[in-house]
């Protein structure tokens, strides 16, 4: 459960972001922020759950950012939880990846973890306490054609959250830093794909399915909760076997 918990969940419009705010304010979070660029889609959110409020947010805007952390610390007085799940993709092979599209998955993917992450740790380094779940994935611990940048992101979000697993809690603080890294997930992204597509990816993976937002939401949740006090500096594969 995550009663008493503020959460910052970005990404979290939609898809597996969406079942994470969802899943944080089935567990009675005390309130969970589900910040996005695009809000419309989770308007309805708010009128379903009165412990949800929708942000948008863009997490390459750092002084809005800034502002945005100042209201919640204003208002809480802490934040115990971050999820880190705003990504996008520009896949292509190496030799036809563009710049401008290097640069933005870069962007958003790597340096927008780092910038909501910079922000919010010092809030948690001195209330002694927190939680940051940054959403890895198999491409970031194993690599996969056409997907350099991508993959480059999500490794970088690993070896970051290894190092901050060691840092925040060098003076005695107990914040955590974990990934999850999901395999293949049923999500806006994949449900239009080829039924030839999808069976292959089902074919690839030992428990026969793809996985589905829940599936993830249940493990941010598990590594956001004091369930997990004693695990920090971990990646969570949450695949299906896809990888072992």
């Amino acid at each position: 459960m995550l009663t008493n918990k503020i959460c910052i969940v970005t990404g979290g419009a939609q898809g597996i972001g969406r079942c994470i705010v969802e899943t944080f304010a089935q567990q009675q979070a005390t309130m969970v922020y589900a910040c996005d660029m695009n809000t419309q889609v989770a308007e309805e959110l708010t009128a379903q759950y009165p412990n949800v409020r929708v942000k948008q947010l863009n997490v390459c805007d750092r002084q809005a950012i800034q502002s945005f952390i100042q209201e919640i610390h204003q208002e809480h007085g802490k934040i115990d939880v971050l999820v880190n799940n705003a990504g996008i993709t520009r896949d292509n092979l190496l030799d036809r990846i563009s710049e401008e599209d290097w640069d933005m998955v870069l962007d958003v993917n790597l340096k927008g973890v780092f910038n909501m992450t910079q922000a919010i740790a010092p809030i948690m380094i001195e209330n002694g306490i927190g939680s940051i779940v940054t959403m890895s994935s198999v491409v970031g611990t194993d690599g996969n054609i056409g997907q350099s940048n991508y993959a480059a992101t999500k490794g970088g979000v690993i070896a970051m959250t290894k190092g901050w697993a060691k840092e925040f809690s060098r003076k005695g603080a107990q914040v955590r830093a974990n990934c999850v890294a999901p395999g293949f997930i049923e999500t806006p992204m994949t449900i239009d794909l080829p039924e030839k597509v999808l069976d292959h990816m089902k074919s690839k993976t030992p428990l026969g399915r793809m996985g589905k937002p829940q599936d993830i939401a249940n493990g941010v949740a598990f590594l956001a909760s004091d369930n997990a006090s004693f695990i920090t500096g971990q990646t969570l594969k949450i695949d299906g076997g896809l990888v072992i």
